[in-house]
């Protein structure tokens, strides 16, 4: 397997087996791009092992259905380093996912999200005669009172994940938490976080600063945020992803000029970035600056045609400078983007209301 021509790769949490650095200088090699984070441009999500200590399962839960919603194709950690030729695939495999399901009795949903964090031995179909004898244990696991986080946490701390197919595992612990999973016989309790840490010092304060600057614009605390990614950015000042999300914390926060600058900082890090461009554009709008704000949004159109909003956004600003034909234009675009939520019903009423005044026009 090899890198797909023009990939662009978004990191979700942070690599635990791999300097994010040296995996994006080998992307890259292979004609692709990594970032951390995603955007609209994103095609392949990589979900890294360090986001399980830093989210709760439900969190992560509901940012997997998000990007698996986009139609994104989601990629373990494990998956990712096989396909950039960077680890070992493991032995031919034959079984589906189905037939995994039927003969371990594991729930989709927890088989699903297990393989997404290398709980098994393959990443995703077709698995190993080994993947089904773990899809076993993890389901009397589950039985037990486990959750599929608490697996994936644990079953690391132990070697590879194929050896555990030995072991005899347990749901409870020797120190009091009851969603722990051990070895039967006490010889090792599988608490810990995961094996490997091959990053330099500066590779590990970045991905932890930009997991907190993260968690800090999630709750609302952006002035700390914009500290955070600020001292990302200190570390890797090509970092897009970190300008941009610093520029947003900076407009939430009232720092107008600021913000602007930063988005300007993210577009030149990575020009196709097309909600760098979007979002400067609403700045502008809110500003007064309407030349400049459709400049940003046609450039967004030009990068991403099938960017509804910006177009929906651009019909509006054309609307208010008296642009009549252009706003039902970009309207009639909108409705071949979405045709059924309360913003297509807004752009349907838009445009009936220029072909009103324009018929009016006619009249006169």
């Amino acid at each position: 397997m090899t890198v797909p021509a023009g990939g662009i790769f978004g990191v979700v949490g942070a690599l635990a087996a791999f300097p994010l650095r040296l995996a994006a200088r080998e992307v890259a090699r292979q004609q692709g791009q990594l970032r951390r984070g995603v955007n609209r441009r994103t095609s392949h999500v990589v979900f890294g092992r360090i986001y399980l200590a830093k989210a709760g399962d439900a969190e992560i839960e509901r940012r997997v259905a998000a990007e698996r919603a986009t139609g994104r194709k989601l990629i373990s950690e494990n998956g990712f380093l096989r396909l950039l030729g960077l680890m070992k695939a493991p032995e031919a495999s034959a079984l589906s996912r189905q037939s995994l399901l039927d003969q371990s009795r594991l729930a989709a949903s927890d088989l699903d999200l297990l393989s997404l964090f290398d709980a098994f031995e393959h990443d995703g179909e077709p698995y190993s005669f080994r993947d089904l004898i773990l899809a076993r244990k993890y389901a009397g696991l589950v039985a037990g009172g486990a959750s599929w986080g608490a697996i994936a946490r644990s079953v690391h701390r132990s070697g590879p994940v194929a050896s555990l197919t030995a072991k005899s595992l347990n749901v409870g612990s020797q120190h009091g938490r009851a969603d722990a999973i051990y070895l039967e016989g006490g010889q090792s309790e599988l608490d810990g976080q995961l094996l490997f840490d091959l990053g330099s010092p500066d590779d590990d304060t970045l991905e932890e600063l930009f997991a907190d600057a993260e968690a800090a614009e999630e709750e609302g605390r952006h002035d700390d945020a914009v500290a955070l990614y600020q001292r990302c950015l200190s570390i890797d000042p090509s970092d897009a992803i970190a300008a941009f999300n610093r520029a947003n914390c900076l407009r939430a926060s009232g720092h107008a000029a600021e913000a602007a600058h930063d988005y300007a900082r993210a577009i030149k890090c990575d020009p196709g970035f097309v909600e760098a461009w979007f979002n400067l554009a609403g700045l502008m709008t809110e500003q007064g600056r309407d030349a400049s704000a459709r400049r940003h949004l046609q450039k967004a159109i030009a990068l991403d045609a099938n960017y509804a909003d910006a177009v929906f956004n651009l019909a509006r600003l054309e609307f208010d400078a008296g642009n009549l034909a252009e706003a039902r234009r970009n309207w009639s675009r909108y409705l071949e983007l979405d045709a059924s939520s309360e913003w297509a019903r807004m752009a349907a009423k838009g445009i009936q209301f220029v072909d009103l005044q324009l018929a009016q026009k006619s009249a006169g």
